[in-house]
């Protein structure tokens, strides 16, 4: 084979099969490790878990604060960082922007809106409270959100209430509802003439609860109000389709399911709103149709930005639906087991369609903090404590490298704790 037909075979090669090449505990050799053709087998979930360096320490079922890199994402992250490191402010000065611009519109490709109506941020909060701080609130104005939202968001609600004099109005969710028509009404049942913004999630962080948006911003749109999507958990975990969801507002960390690195997000404005928001941080751009001009960050880590395609890469190797149906299943697989025991709370829904990878689950015979740490401490499973309104146990969040034999291990656990005085 002649030397350009080689170059031209192993660049076709590469960009075939990015991810092939495992790499494996620092000083030896990487080995060649195809992801079988099955995707749907045993064996390709195996290999995904692979990717992953995993501490032996404990299950690792807390994948939703911060879902872990794959080792292939993190080796092209450290490629990206050495090279903007190797260019410095040449990088900068020259192609920091544009790259950041392409790396928007693979984002807004994944979530299927206008490049135009997408940026990238540092994570939900920012996004979010960049709306929140930014609307065109007057004294009177009214915003509604659930008690079971992300604090932050509820904590700058409440600086707008004092800065502006705006109403917050609050909702609980229950975590078992009887119809989609149940939560769109509990959310109509606060709107008055003065009602501005309603904040809702997509997916309740604490329970894995999936709302109805499209019904809720329905309804919503149907009043003449805006509709703010807290979707931090969803892009990369399930499908997310703005133009289906037709939301007004939609903020996503994308160092969560994507497996982004820490300290990226997103955020969706509806064009037609973009000109209405104040910045969080002034921007050169004075066009006020352009979202451009709502994203001045300063000097931020720029490698973050290049990895996003990477782990849009991944992703699509993996399948989006592939990998929403597989984190279905764990979730039902450790859930669907607990459901009748004595002692078990699941503070999550039982249809399949109202949740994903994320549920909740309490003991009626124990307080939330003392569970996570009897689970860490004595079953080496690391979860996360919840103790507020009406989710009283531990979020448990398991990701694509968690195995069936983990949560078994799980499953025993809570079964034994559950029978304790």
């Amino acid at each position: 084979m002649k030397k350009r037909q080689f170059l031209q075979y192993m660049r076709t090669a590469a960009m075939a099969a990015p991810f092939f090449t495992l790499p494996m505990e620092p000083g030896q050799p990487k080995v060649d490790m195809p992801y079988p053709l099955d995707k749907d087998s045993d064996e390709f979930w195996e290999r995904i878990r692979a990717d992953f360096r995993l501490k032996p320490d404990y299950i690792n079922l807390e994948s939703g604060y911060y879902n872990i890199m794959p080792t292939p994402i993190l080796e092209k992250y450290v490629e990206h960082m050495k090279e903007v490191n190797y260019q410095g402010s040449y990088y900068m000065r020259t192609v920091q922007g544009e790259n950041k611009m392409k790396a928007a519109a693979r984002v807004a490709q994944l979530v299927n809106c206008s490049e135009k109506e997408l940026v990238i941020t540092r994570n939900t909060t920012e996004s979010l409270d960049l709306i929140i701080g930014g609307y065109p609130w007057e004294k009177g104005d009214e915003a509604i959100y659930a008690v079971q939202d992300y604090g932050a968001m509820q904590v700058h609600f409440e600086q707008m209430e004092k800065r502006y004099g705006i109403v917050c109005k609050k909702v609980s969710l229950p975590n078992h509802p009887k119809s989609d028509e149940e939560i769109v009404s509990l959310y109509e049942s606060q709107i008055t003439p003065k009602t501005k913004l309603l904040m809702v999630c997509h997916m309740v962080n604490v329970t894995g609860h999936i709302l109805p948006i499209r019904k809720i911003c329905d309804m919503a749109h149907s009043h003449g109000v805006e509709v703010m999507v807290d979707g931090a958990h969803c892009v990369g975990h399930i499908k997310v389709d703005l133009v289906e969801l037709d939301c007004d507002y939609y903020g996503s960390s994308l160092h969560k399911w994507l497996c982004v690195p820490l300290g990226a997000g997103m955020l969706y404005v509806a064009e037609k709103h973009i000109p209405k928001i104040w910045p969080l941080l002034a921007e050169h751009e004075n066009d006020l149709t352009k979202i451009r001009r709502l994203n001045h960050t300063g000097t931020i880590p720029v490698h973050t930005d290049l990895t996003i395609n990477d782990s849009a890469d991944y992703l699509k190797m993996i399948g989006l639906e592939r990998k929403e149906e597989r984190m279905r299943y764990l979730q039902r697989y450790w859930s669907d087991q607990l459901r009748e025991v004595e002692n078990v709370v699941i503070n999550t829904p039982i249809e399949p369609h109202r949740s994903c990878g994320i549920a909740n689950v309490g003991l009626q015979n124990m307080k939330p903090r003392e569970m996570a740490k009897t689970l860490l401490d004595e079953f080496k499973v690391w979860t996360v404590a919840i103790d507020f309104e009406n989710v009283h146990g531990c979020r448990i969040t398991p990701n694509v490298f968690t195995t069936t034999d983990e949560l078994d291990q799980f499953v025993t656990a809570i079964k034994t704790m559950a029978k304790r005085a």
